[in-house]
C-alpha cells in the first residue's frame, strides 16, 4: 500500500493502535486520530499523547504518520481529520473507524446521557468520518470520470461493530444498538459507493484492550512464548487485508474475528413464513399459527445468535 494514505480513528490504544501500525508495515503513511479520553467511558480529560505516541512509534520503524486530536463524533473535528490526511497526503485512501466508549448499564437503568454518549461517539462518529470520505472520493470519480460520477477510484473503509449486537449483549442497550447501526451504515455505504470503487466492511473484533477489560477478566494473558488469543494484534492483519489492493473483492460483509479464525457473518435468513388463508390475518389465525410454532422453539431463543461467541472461544 506504498502511496496509501490511511485514517484510523481511536488509534492511539487497543485495537486502533495495532491497526494503525499494520497498515503503516504495509506501506500506508497513517494519520492516527485518538481524543485521548482519560476513562473508557469518555470522562476525564483528554490528552494528544496516545495519538502522538502510536505516530511516533510508526515513524520510528521507517514509516510515515500524522497525529490527529479530535473527537470525531464532532463534525467539525471530523472534517478537520479528513482535510489533515488530503492536505498532507494528497488523498485518502483508507478508513478505519474504530474510537468508540463504554457505558454500560441495564436497561431499565439507562440514563439518557449513557444513552446518547454511546450512541454519538461510534454510530455518529462512523458516520462523520465516512460521509466525508464518501464525498471526497465521489468527487475524485467524477474528476476521472464523466459529469455523472461514472469513475472508479481506490478507497476502503472498515468499520468496527461488534458481537454484542449479535448476542444481545443484555447490559450494553446502548453499546449493542450503536453496533447495529454501524452494521446498516455499513451495508447501506458499501451499496452507495460500489460504483466508484469503494469497499465498505465490518468488523467484529475480540480482543482484549482498555474496553474489554471487565469482559475478559477470567482469561488471563498467557505465558511468555505463548500465543494470546486475545491479543489486538492478531485483529490488526484483517484490517490491513480489507484495506489492500487484494480486498477489493470484499464489500458489504461483516466478519467475525479473533486469535485465529475469522468468521463471515451470513446475512439473516427467513427462517419461517405464514401466509393467510384468505387474503389478510385475523387476531385469532395469527394464533392459531404463530402460537404452536413459537411453542415448538426454545424458550430463550431470540433473534440475536448467543452461538456467535462460542466460534473459537479464547483459550483461559
Amino acid at each position: 500500500m506504498e502511496g496509501r494514505c490511511a485514517i484510523v480513528t481511536g488509534g492511539g490504544r487497543g485495537l486502533g493502535r495495532a491497526e494503525a501500525l499494520e497498515l503503516a508495515r504495509l506501506g500506508a503513511s497513517v494519520v492516527v486520530n485518538d481524543y485521548g479520553t482519560a476513562g473508557r467511558d469518555g470522562s476525564g480529560g483528554t490528552s494528544e499523547a496516545p495519538a502522538r505516541q502510536v505516530a511516533d512509534e510508526i515513524r520510528a520503524a521507517g514509516g510515515e504518520a500524522t497525529a490527529h486530536h479530535g473527537d470525531i463524533a464532532d463534525p467539525s473535528d471530523a472534517r478537520e481529520l479528513v482535510d489533515l490526511a488530503v492536505s498532507r497526503y494528497g488523498a485518502l485512501d483508507i478508513l478505519v473507524n474504530n474510537a468508540g466508549i463504554l457505558r454500560d448499564r441495564m436497561v431499565f437503568s439507562m440514563t439518557d446521557d449513557e444513552w446518547d454518549s454511546v450512541i454519538r461517539v461510534h454510530l455518529k462518529g462512523h458516520f462523520n468520518t465516512t460521509r466525508l470520505a464518501a464525498a471526497h472520493w465521489r468527487q475524485r470519480a467524477k474528476a476521472d470520470g464523466d459529469h455523472s460520477g461514472g469513475g472508479r477510484v481506490y478507497g476502503r473503509i472498515v468499520n468496527t461493530s461488534s458481537e454484542a449486537f449479535l448476542a444481545g449483549s443484555p447490559g450494553q442497550p446502548n453499546y449493542a444498538a450503536a453496533k447495529g447501526g454501524i452494521v446498516g451504515l455499513t451495508t447501506s455505504t458499501a451499496r452507495a459507493l460500489a460504483r466508484y470503487g469503494v469497499t465498505v466492511n465490518a468488523i467484529c473484533p475480540r480482543a482484549r484492550t482498555r474496553m474489554t477489560e471487565d469482559v475478559f477478566a477470567g482469561h488471563r494473558e498467557p505465558g511468555e512464548g505463548r500465543i494470546d488469543p486475545l491479543s489486538p494484534g492478531h485483529v490488526a492483519p484483517l484490517v490491513g487485508y480489507l484495506a489492500s489492493p487484494e480486498g477489493g473483492g470484499v464489500n458489504g460483509q461483516v466478519l467475525v474475528v479473533h486469535g485465529g479464525m475469522v468468521a463471515v457473518v451470513e446475512r439473516p435468513r427467513v427462517a419461517a413464513r405464514f401466509d393467510a388463508r384468505e387474503g389478510a390475518f385475523s387476531f385469532t389465525e395469527l394464533h392459531e399459527r404463530l402460537t404452536p410454532y413459537f411453542a415448538s422453539r426454545p424458550a430463550a431463543e431470540t433473534f440475536a445468535a448467543p452461538e456467535i461467541l462460542a466460534l473459537g472461544p479464547p483459550a483461559p
